[in-house]
Formats: structure tokens, C-alpha cells, sequence
């Protein structure tokens, strides 16, 4: 057994990769405070080809060398945009016809191996600040909450390790009918 060299990834140009089908989910990230978590969130949005981040209120924004740092350049693949407010992207989306998902631990909440999805779903998913999580604000206008379930003494995963569980479970609902 060897490693593949990055030839062998064959993976897709920044052009190609805008070229290509992406999985129908915008990731709102709720204030987030870490940049290495934000470029985590981007690097792994580019891995799983997600349609778009929406970065708000204290969410940095690229062009940052902190978030550099973990995108590894996939702040130029993966489109994002900025809103100085989450409710305001919120209801967007929602008049945009996405279905809001908050990735909290929450009364109501499905846990996420029990989650489903339709290959015409629209979603947008929410993960909050690595303090305080989703805010209020905005699991108020959510349609729906996942939690990932955990088994150890500590209440939460990081929110980058978050959306990586995440976006992996999607990517296997969606990847029969997008990818």
C-alpha cells in the first residue's frame, strides 16, 4: 500500500469545480468566533461540493490569513456570502424555498443516523457559535433541528468537527441522485 500522489487525486480545478453539480445545501454559520474553524467549515463545504456558505454577524470573512490557514484555498471554490445578521439570511432562504435545519442539541431535535432527506430538498443548516451555539433568534425560525448523538462526558463536538458529521451524512443521502 502506498499514498497517491496528488496526480493520482485527479481532483478538479477551482473552474472545473465551479462547473460541477453541488449537493442543494447552504451552511449558515451563526457568529462563529474561530477563523480555523470558518476555514475548516470552507475546506470541508469544498470537499462535499456545498452549494454556498452564508458567514454572519461575527463570522470573518476571506480574504483572512487565519482562515487561510485551515481553507487551504478553498475560500476560491466554495461561494459564500456575508450578512451582518443570521435571521436575515434565515428568511432568505426561506423565501427561497430552503427547508432551515439548526444543528443543535434541542428539545425536538432528530437524532442524525434517524434524519431523512428527499433528492428535491433544499436545505440550509445552521451551525452556531462554539460558546453558545445556535441563538435563539434563530432556532426560532428553523424548520427542524439534527443532533448528533455522543456517549462521552463532554455536551459538544467542536462546531468544524460538527459540520463535518453533517455534511458526510448529507453527502451519503444526496450522492445517488447528485453526485
Amino acid at each position: 500500500m502506498r499514498k497517491l500522489s496528488m496526480d493520482e487525486l485527479n481532483r478538479a480545478t477551482v473552474e472545473e469545480f465551479n462547473q460541477l453539480d453541488k449537493l442543494p445545501v447552504i451552511c449558515v454559520l451563526d457568529n462563529i468566533r474561530s477563523q480555523h474553524n470558518i476555514g475548516s467549515i470552507f475546506r470541508t463545504s469544498d470537499a462535499f461540493r456545498i452549494k454556498e456558505l452564508y458567514l454572519c454577524g461575527i463570522t470573518a470573512t476571506p480574504p483572512n490569513r487565519e482562515i487561510n490557514k485551515s481553507a487551504l484555498g478553498a475560500t476560491e471554490s466554495v461561494k459564500w456570502k456575508y450578512f451582518d445578521d443570521t435571521c436575515t439570511a434565515i428568511e432568505q432562504l426561506k423565501k427561497a424555498g430552503y427547508k432551515i435545519i439548526a444543528i443543535e442539541q434541542a428539545s425536538g431535535s432528530i437524532f442524525l443516523e434517524d434524519y431523512t432527506v428527499a433528492t428535491d430538498d433544499k436545505m440550509a443548516l445552521i451551525f452556531g457559535n462554539e460558546v453558545t451555539g445556535v441563538s435563539d433568534e434563530v432556532m426560532a425560525l428553523a424548520d427542524g433541528c439534527i443532533e448528533i448523538p455522543q456517549f462521552g462526558t463532554k455536551h459538544s463536538f467542536n462546531v468544524s468537527v460538527t459540520a463535518a458529521i453533517v455534511l458526510y451524512q448529507l453527502y451519503i443521502m444526496f450522492n445517488k441522485s447528485i453526485i
